[in-house]
């Protein structure tokens, strides 16, 4: 694991770091509650999160709002999770790697 927390405009964030290093995998507006911690290792199959809420509260200085005032988890209108992947810090087509035989 490399990182887990806020992650401004991604809202609460996991992201994994591939063992060579070259590949990021970032899953935002996660829970806040996670189920993984940074250097904890991860295998494929296994539940690292969940989708957060769409209101989070006590993140300091959080920029984003909804309609009603109320603090999001990043820019966000609702709940989803965001998937980017970053080959050696380039952003990739997630689809790139999703349907190599080695990741699947």
């Amino acid at each position: 694991m490399y990182l887990v927390g806020w992650g401004g405009a991604g809202g609460y964030t996991i992201t994994i770091k591939s063992t060579d290093g070259r590949y990021r995998f970032s899953y935002c507006h996660s829970s806040p509650e996670f189920i993984v911690s940074v250097g904890q290792k991860v295998k494929k199959g296994e539940i690292i999160g969940k989708v957060g809420p769409l209101n989070v509260y006590g993140v300091t200085n959080n920029p984003y709002k909804d309609s009603k005032g109320n603090p999001t988890n990043g820019a966000t209108t609702g709940c989803h999770c965001h998937f980017t992947i970053r080959r050696d810090g380039e952003l990739i087509d997630p689809l790139e790697i999703v349907k190599k035989e080695e990741f699947i």
